[in-house]
């Protein structure tokens, strides 16, 4: 493993586990509705960045771990997150060309199917109705996207990953 390959890795490790952190920390327990999924948004960038680095098989351990740490079935986020970067880096090279409301539009897309596979998985296990709140995690998290875009992408370019 290159030095850059690893400098990589540890950025990878280093956002996903801040990732978690902000999946798990309740700032303002009034705002916790609107927690967005910061660990998919991640997953996202690092997809549409690096896909020939971080791939599916990343997603899914990614996702185990999220599912133990959020207490949830387990294998529904390591499902959902392998989805998600399947499709991500199906399309990188299409969204590495879009202008930032069409990546919004995606993120968006990506973000509800997995609040549809939650609930989904839920339903099955005990009968759920549907609030508005449930909803609210997707909007926070398409809004949030430019700003996790430029972040990671400053660390990217500081840190020299190509």
């Amino acid at each position: 493993m290159s030095r850059l390959d690893f400098a990589a890795t540890v950025y990878f490790i280093v956002t996903i586990g801040a990732a978690m952190v902000l999946r798990v920390m309740s700032l303002f327990p009034s705002m916790d509705v609107f927690n967005p999924d910061w660990i998919v948004l991640v997953l996202i960038y690092w997809s549409i960045a690096l896909p020939e680095r971080f791939g599916v098989f990343s997603a899914w351990s990614i996702g185990l771990l999220t599912d133990v740490l959020t207490g949830r079935l387990l294998g529904q986020y390591a499902l959902i997150y392998a989805l998600i970067c399947y499709f991500s880096i199906n399309e990188h090279r299409r969204l590495r060309q879009f202008p930032m409301v069409q990546q919004c539009l995606f993120v968006f897309l990506c973000l509800f199917a997995s609040q549809s596979i939650i609930f989904g998985t839920e339903s099955m296990q005990a009968g759920n109705r549907l609030s508005l709140a449930f909803w609210y995690p997707v909007l926070s998290g398409t809004l949030v996207w430019p700003l996790v875009f430029v972040v990671l992408r400053y660390i990217r370019v500081m840190a020299r990953i190509v």
